[in-house]
């Protein structure tokens, strides 16, 4: 488990599965994400992944109750980056602080592509 939360009814983990969806949930709610990215191991080339694999594209560590969050996206072309980050990052802190309650550190994202 990677997150713990203690309260006045018992303790609540939970998965790095669980928050990897919520973070590719929240991020492709963002304008101008076309999808996460995932590498190929065999081929070594980024692919767009669209649907309910979307935790593919996230990658979340934990230490002493603090997350750092890295994600891998694909973008609209004719989109500002920097703008369409910076709506990403917010939108993830404040969904993964409101729904689970753990504190997030750090938030990376890595634009790995742009298409039309």
């Amino acid at each position: 488990m990677i997150g713990n939360i203690t309260n006045i009814n018992g303790l609540i983990n939970y998965s790095e599965l669980v928050l990897a969806n919520i973070v590719g949930i929240s991020t492709m709610e963002c304008y101008g994400v076309i999808g996460m990215a995932s590498k190929n191991a065999t081929e070594g080339i980024w692919e767009l992944i669209k649907g309910e694999n979307l935790h593919k594209g996230v990658k979340v560590r934990s230490k002493d109750n603090e997350l750092y969050i890295e994600l891998f996206i694909m973008v609209q072309y004719g989109t500002k980056i920097s703008v369409i980050a910076n709506n990403v990052i917010q939108k993830i802190r404040y969904n993964i602080e409101n729904y689970t309650g753990l504190k997030v550190t750090s938030i990376t994202v890595n634009v790995q592509g742009v298409r039309v």
